[in-house]
């Protein structure tokens, strides 16, 4: 335990005798003496009280930060009185009412691991199986399967006790047990799907605790109240199916109605119903120690080696002796013609077979023990037949066979270990109780635990007595139709039968009124907790808090385990669903365990990882063991719930294991793709978009969001940035605002991403901060999307297109790709569709595949999915063009990238482009050489100078009608007549490079509307920005007069890398 010392601090006041004034207005106060001091933490109902608790003269260096940060002593006393809203409806009135909690102290809760965990978990986990099937289980696997059924199930179940010790005492638990655990652990689409799960399996058990009890009802107790009744022996089976759903749908009204009226009667009847399974044990017990001197005397009549139905016939003889004269028996009657001694008229194997009578419990010292050691299980029909008797193998009549019993369904060990496991569970009690108990820490894991070794223990034990003690064919013989009807169990009880029949009717009773009661509490917090938005109904009740629409649902969904009326068909199905249950506790525990989240501290220390993973190991083996058919159908169940829980987007944060499993997952592939730069063939565009927010902040251009989506259909990365100018300080709300307003927009534009904004002085510098900061290690930005500056021109403030040449610069100067959508506007929404049109390449230069890969990922979106692709090239003046038409046709084959047509200029148009332009051979070399020399970060080979250098040219004769845009407009329209204003155009003294770029994009222009006008997308290279910065402006004005005329442009730049690539 920790070492640790309270310092009392001197208050200064008494030292100097100076008198402080009261500084309680100093401390942040809701006006009405309620201070925010404990608000972070814990609620408390005392804060009104204490007006001056929170502020202390000799804290004064911390007075500014009280509000939020409380003192020690404040925190720790509100820890220490808070008390946990317990089961029941007092608890819930008293939650329900606020001012009730104000006005009353909870009451302490004082329960100790023997009342409040022990008991509770004695109580569910004895249970119907343990009366009704245990010694047919024995009886069909033999003493030594049985014990692995017994030894797997309880061993299954307490590696899920020590996982649930370690959940149940890491802090404290309020009532809701297995969901609370696994939903704060596992996060809430797990939460919500095992919750769901356990919700299922409880109400399920409900459904089979009430058809055990109607078993015992009309089998043992009270034959004759049975409604229905069968006609011959083939119509048994279904007559007491019918039965049982009757009295099993009464059973639950009436059960149903008392948990309506009241959980507190079925809260006083709980210690009874416990007494009835602690009896019902110890007479077992006591019977059979008594065997061995005295054992009880139940005989079996056998007919051969097959076992007789004892209560058809009165004497086990043939025939019977009636003054002094012998006379046919009963059983006589019942295989031959009535009053009739001749053997013609009688069953063949009757009349060879003799009959005999054994006894049906031997004794503890009998030695039976032996014969049971082993299996027998039976086909549904077989005749339940004695091994060591003498038998004449002869046909039998077929209307005789109601005469034997016979097995009523297949046996095998995969469905006795289904059938069993339910007596097994139960374990979560003292977690649901941890409300109640004094303390919950330490009582959770001794009782839940030492509850697991009683009943493991006592389970072994039976097994081995009903094995040593009860004759092979009684223990098989499911309904003790060879002992006159009697409950096989109860035979060997003491001192008489009745005491095992009664106690196991009220004690499987009080079991399902239990979990008839547990179950819509159950519903109730998984409601309440707002996960499964169609259960919200649910979690409403009465005006005290009883939950009174769960409880209608429960009861419809009990109903269709009643109506399946066969306890061994309901036993496996509320088996899958603990078992999943169980499953999720141990995987709780082990991601817990293995993550070491600085939260993981249980009280209780003998956990590990290794047995969560066995225990989670062996859930998921009995659940294919016991019905591989119904353990698909129930993760099918939880899968559904948990795709629903996460496609409704359940907004909590509960500290679940999933998210740090999700954050060490992400630490590890981040620190994988740290190693080094991804291979072309993995390169996508991880986009670092830039978005542009109003004074509302309010996003300016959201169909920039809109194209992100399009161009990366949810796949990789994309971060979305924008800046705010100002100081941090005063700037850090309005940050959060523009955050929550850009994640609203990405969520609108089906943008899956993350967002930042940065404040900066400058917009310039924030958005560098953005290009260089963005991202994570290997996760980071290698594209930049950002809007075109509209209005430049008629802006008076400059910053806005020397910002967009500066992220220009920037992208370049970090290699990293840059796309500029113009007009983007008019680029469609994502619920448009183009039916036809095409999306045009426009490959000026060579920039590592970019133009080339864009409108392929384009394509893979619903909305461009039907454009077509059309690839425009440039060749030069000494390229064959036909070739290269071939060569491009096979390169883009090769890539795999299906297009309409490519085109490229053909020669004769290059002939008589350049013989209007007029140039000599040595000016045109001057001429590329410069435009080689601007582009020679891209450059690729010599390809890209050559092809610009024959739609680029321009005569020097023409260098003044070039100059300015209007000019180049005028240009346009009238190419032989000359300028007006050619004075004024001659004092400008424009210098060659702007001449031939004005040119270059006119020319360009020109080729490009007339050929993509009716384009959907037209894709082109961007020219990068000049190294001189004077000439920014005319910059501008050559990328507006590129793509004037032009409805959808996107300006690509590549990052000085390849991105696309021919190999596999």
């Amino acid at each position: 335990m920790p070492h640790f010392t309270v310092v009392p601090v001197k208050d200064q006041a008494q030292d100097t005798g100076q008198d402080y004034p009261d500084h309680q207005d100093t401390v942040s106060s809701d006006g009405h003496g309620n201070h925010k001091e404990d608000s972070p933490f814990l609620s408390s109902a005392d804060a009104a009280n204490k007006k001056s608790d929170y502020y202390d003269r000799n804290l004064a260096l911390f007075e500014e930060e009280l509000d939020i940060r409380p003192k020690v002593s404040s925190l720790l006393s509100r820890l220490v009185n808070y008390t946990n809203i317990t089961q029941g409806a007092k608890e819930h009135e008293e939650e329900e009412s606020a001012e009730a909690s104000r006005r009353k102290t909870p009451k302490s809760p004082n329960m100790g691991t023997l009342m409040g965990v022990y008991l509770p978990c004695l109580q569910n986990i004895f249970g119907v199986i343990l009366f009704l099937r245990l010694t047919w289980i024995v009886g069909m696997a033999g003493i030594i399967q049985s014990l692995l059924i017994v030894l797997m199930c309880c061993s299954c179940t307490m590696l899920t006790a020590i996982s649930m010790s370690a959940i149940a005492t890491n802090g404290v638990v309020p009532a809701g047990g297995a969901y609370f655990m696994i939903s704060r652990s596992l996060g809430p689409e797990f939460g919500g799907a095992v919750g769901l799960c356990f919700y299922l399996g409880t109400t399920f058990a409900s459904a089979m605790y009430i058809l055990g009890a109607i078993e015992i009802f009309l089998k043992y107790l009270v034959p004759q109240a049975a409604i229905f009744h069968a006609t011959d022996h083939a119509g048994s089976d279904s007559a007491m199916l019918n039965n049982m759903r009757v009295y099993g749908s009464i059973c639950l009204s009436l059960m149903a109605v008392v948990v309506f009226v009241g959980v507190k009667y079925v809260n006083k009847l709980a210690s009874l119903f416990l007494a009835c399974v602690i009896i019902s044990i110890v007479s077992i017990y006591a019977g059979a120690i008594k065997s061995l001197t005295h054992p009880p005397e139940f005989p079996i009549c056998m007919l051969g080696n097959r076992t007789l139905v004892r209560d058809r016939f009165d004497v086990c003889s043939k025939t019977v002796i009636k003054d002094n004269i012998t006379v046919p028996s009963q059983l006589w009657d019942r295989f031959c013609l009535p009053g009739n001694m001749s053997s013609t008229q009688c069953d063949d194997y009757f009349m060879q077979n003799n009959v005999t009578e054994i006894q049906g419990i031997p004794g503890l010292g009998s030695g039976i023990i032996r014969e049971n050691m082993w299996g027998n299980y039976q086909q549904k029909g077989e005749i339940l037949q004695k091994a060591g008797l003498h038998s004449v193998d002869a046909h039998g009549a077929m209307e005789n066979f109601g005469m034997y019993v016979s097995a009523d369904i297949a046996t095998s060990f995969t469905l006795l270990v289904g059938i069993f496991f339910p007596s097994a569970t139960g374990i979560m009690a003292g977690s649901n109780r941890s409300g109640d108990l004094r303390d919950a820490q330490k009582s959770i894991p001794v009782g839940t635990i030492l509850a697991i070794t009683t009943t493991s223990l006592v389970y072994i034990s039976s097994v081995v007595l009903f094995g040593s003690c009860i004759e092979g064919v009684v223990l098989r013989d499911k309904f003790g139709d060879a002992v006159r009807k009697n409950l096989v169990v109860g035979t060997l009880s003491w001192p008489s039968p009745w005491v095992i029949v009664i106690g196991s009717f009220f004690s499987t009773v009080g079991a399902g009124l239990q979990s008839l009661t547990g179950a819509p509490r159950l519903l109730q917090a998984i409601a309440k907790d707002n996960i499964i938005p169609f259960l919200r109904v649910f979690g409403h009740g009465k005006s005290n808090g009883e939950p009174t629409w769960a409880l209608i649902l429960t009861g419809l969904i009990a109903e269709l385990g009643i109506l399946i009326a066969s306890l061994d068909m309901v036993a496996p199905i509320l088996s899958m669903f603990f078992l999943m249950c169980y499953l999720f506790v141990n995987l709780a525990c082990a991601v817990q365990t293995l993550l070491r989240t600085p939260n993981w501290r249980p009280r209780f220390r003998y956990y590990h990882w290794a047995l969560s993973f066995l225990g989670m190991s062996m859930c998921l083996a009995l659940m294919f063991i016991s019905s591989w058919y119904y353990a698909i159908v129930a993760m099918g169940i939880a899968g559904m719930i948990y795709k629903y829980i996460e496609y409704q987007g359940a907004e909590k944060e509960w500290g679940d294991g999933i998210r740090g499993l999700s954050l060490s997952a992400a630490r590890y592939a981040l620190l994988r793709l740290e190693v080094g730069p991804p291979h072309t063939k993995n390169w996508r565009p991880q986009l670092l978009v830039l978005l542009k927010l109003d004074e509302d902040l309010h996003v300016k251009y959201p169909r920039l969001l809109t194209f992100a989506s399009q161009l990366k259909a949810g796949k990789g990365l994309t971060i979305v940035g924008s800046v705010i100018q100002g100081n941090f300080l005063d700037s850090y709300g309005e940050m959060q605002a523009a955050e929550q307003a850009i994640k609203n927009m990405m969520e609108i534009e089906r943008v899956k991403g993350f967002c930042q904004v940065v404040v900066a002085s400058k917009v310039r510098e924030g958005i560098v901060h953005l290009i260089q900061s963005c991202g994570l290690g290997g996760m980071k930005h290698n594209t930049v999307v950002m809007g075109w500056p509209y209005g430049w021109r008629q802006s008076e403030d400059p910053r806005a297109w020397k910002t967009f040449i500066n992220t220009v610069r920037c992208t370049t100067a970090a290699h990293l790709a840059l796309m500029v959508p113009k007009n983007v506007s008019f680029y469609p929404s994502n619920h448009e569709r183009f039916t036809d049109g095409n999306i045009d390449v426009w490959w000026i230069v060579h920039d590592g595949g970019m133009l080339m890969l864009l409108p392929f990922l384009l394509k893979q979106h619903k909305v461009w999915r039907k454009c077509k692709m059309r690839i425009f090239t440039v060749a030069q003046m000494d390229d064959n063009s036909i070739q290269m038409k071939k060569d491009l046709a096979t390169f883009l084959y090769q890539l795999r990238i299906e297009q309409q047509n490519d085109r490229t200029l053909m020669m004769e148009q290059r002939s008589q482009m350049l013989r209007q332009m007029r140039l000599s051979s040595a000016e045109r070399q001057r001429e590329a050489q410069l435009v080689k020399d601007r582009h020679s970060l891209v450059r690729m080979g010599s390809l890209y100078s050559d092809e610009e250098e024959e739609v680029v040219e321009a005569p020097p004769e023409k260098v003044q009608m070039t100059w300015t845009r209007e000019k180049c407009e005028a240009e346009r329209r009238n190419r032989n007549n000359a300028p007006e204003n050619f004075r004024e155009l001659m004092s400008l003294k424009p210098d060659q490079s702007n001449v031939r770029r004005m040119h270059t994009a006119v020319k360009l222009n020109e080729v490009i509307v007339n050929r993509s006008h009716d384009a959907r997308l037209v894709l082109l290279n961007m020219p990068g920005p000049p190294r001189n910065i004077d000439g920014d402006e005319n910059y501008m004005e050559f990328l507006e007069v590129l793509t004037e005329g032009l409805e959808r442009v996107l300006l690509v730049r590549g990052g000085g890398r390849e991105v696309i690539t021919i190999y596999s």
